[in-house]
């Protein structure tokens, strides 16, 4: 029978506090399984009047080992610091957007990649992605804050930035298409930056056509004109 782990943690919130006892299971052993996690709140905390009294959210969480080895309080990380900080990162804003999934990141020429898989990945999309849109940019600008340089980082759930990216290339080539046609300028939907930059990549080497981005954020949008 596999032995039971325990764990007591602290936070400004229950939620925190949930989050900071997966964490801590995860430690104690990479394979526990979240969704079986039972929490016991000890205490939801006091938020005091003006700093004067706080007490912290408590709570108790229990899970089942499924490793087969015995708990360790430490060992080492195959992940490099920034990427297990980043890995970290994302999986507690999932957490606080109620969304169980796995993180996976890995490293290549390009910066940091992150992908989550399982779960509820829609609501870390968002609509029209403005959702992983936004944390993306928060993530980036945390590295970027951190490291004193910008480290480019992707984030990606189920394989929506490539399904996204053909989209909207296809939609760049009708645009394209009707500009020619009609000799009228085209103007696409509000895009975030991200996307913006797919559709001027796709058509910058378009004959006949030229692209452009008017508006203000965050109803920025391209518009395709005839040459």
């Amino acid at each position: 029978m596999n032995e039971a782990l325990t764990v007591e943690t602290t936070g400004e919130t229950v939620g925190e506090a949930k989050w900071a006892a997966l964490r801590e299971l995860e430690r104690l052993d990479p394979a526990v399984d979240k969704a079986t996690v039972r929490f016991e709140v000890v205490t939801e905390g006091e938020r005091g009047l003006l700093g004067v009294g706080y007490a912290p959210a408590r709570v108790i969480a229990t899970a089942e080992a499924l490793s087969g080895e015995p708990p360790t309080s430490a060992g080492p990380r195959e992940e490099a610091d920034l990427a297990s900080d980043v890995r970290s990162l994302v999986e507690r804003i999932a957490y606080e957007l109620g969304v169980r999934c796995d993180v996976e990141v890995r490293e290549d020429e390009a910066g940091l990649r992150v992908e989550c898989h399982g779960g509820e990945v829609g609501a870390l999309i968002g609509r029209f992605g403005q959702t992983i849109d936004a944390i993306q940019y928060l993530v980036n600008a945390i590295v970027a804050k951190r490291e004193g340089e910008r480290i480019e980082v992707t984030i990606d759930a189920e394989g929506y930035r490539e399904r996204r990216r053909e989209m909207l290339e296809r939609l760049a080539v009708r645009s394209a298409v009707r500009a020619r046609e009609t000799g009228e300028p085209v103007e696409l939907d509000p895009m975030s930056s991200v996307e913006r930059k797919i559709v001027h990549l796709r058509l910058q080497d378009v004959e006949d056509v030229e692209t452009s981005s008017a508006g203000a954020e965050p109803n920025r949008y391209v518009v395709v004109n005839p040459v």
